[in-house]
């Protein structure tokens, strides 16, 4: 068994050795790359302003968070959540450095960097040149941000945890458990070949052509990169020759 948690945070600010603070936290589980349903989530009171910036992406004011919970009060519930998990971030750096500065503040062992996968270098070396943000990727792969009007922690980390399955290569369709059909039609042709020992029949399955072609992953953008870069080239690219 896989045990992954997708974290997310929001921040008063973008540097934690300045002084800056968590204020959201948002965490899904995942088991073998799906959702169990289980999520942590909390808001913060940081202590401090929220800057203008901040609260231009997150929209938490100083007045919501003012009744919140201090990080000190949360760290056990958040640390049991997480424990023995590989924690799922875009952009680990940043929520990693957040997270262990509140981690040092009342005395408690950083994060294991070992225990991290950022999925923002997976992207980058899945999609190498192109832009991806987490808007990027969730245009890129299909998916629903129609809820995602401000950053929040918890839905970020719901919809990140899908863009990171994405990046492992997709859902299977079915598990593929039902037996064959192996009925004489236009599908299947049995063939009996002649083995010592007696005859053995062969089923071959004939390929189901597609009924229409999957739609594109590339957005308008990466198209118009990728034309540009075959018209640096010296000459015909070689696999024009194979394009019909």
């Amino acid at each position: 068994m896989i045990r992954e948690v997708v974290l997310d945070t929001e921040t008063t600010g973008v540097d934690a050795r300045k002084g800056d603070r968590v204020i959201e936290i948002g965490c899904v589980e995942l088991v073998n790359h799906c959702t169990t349903g289980k999520t942590f989530h909390t808001y913060l009171n940081p202590q401090r302003p929220v800057s203008e910036g901040a609260f231009g992406v997150h929209g938490l004011s100083d007045a919501f968070l003012a009744d919140k919970p201090l990080f000190a009060a949360i760290s056990e519930p958040f640390l049991a959540f997480i424990a023995g998990a590989r924690l799922i971030i875009h952009n680990a750096p940043f929520d990693v450095g957040f997270l262990d500065m509140e981690l040092t503040r009342i005395g408690k062992p950083v994060l294991d960097g070992q225990m991290v996968v950022d999925t923002l270098i997976m992207a980058r070396r899945k999609h190498p040149g192109a832009s991806n943000s987490l808007d990027a990727l969730c245009s890129r792969y299909g998916l629903d941000t129609s809820r995602r009007v401000k950053h929040g922690a918890l839905l970020d980390a719901e919809i990140l945890s899908e863009v990171y399955v994405e990046l492992l290569g997709g859902r299977q369709a079915t598990f593929g458990l039902s037996a064959p059909d192996v009925s004489r039609s236009d599908k299947t042709i049995m063939d009996r070949t002649g083995l010592s020992g007696g005859g053995q029949d062969r089923q071959v399955q004939k390929q189901v052509q597609r009924p229409a072609p999957l739609p594109t992953r590339l957005t308008a953008q990466e198209r118009e990169a990728h034309a540009q870069f075959v018209g640096t080239l010296n000459g015909t690219p070689v696999w024009k020759s194979y394009l019909t």
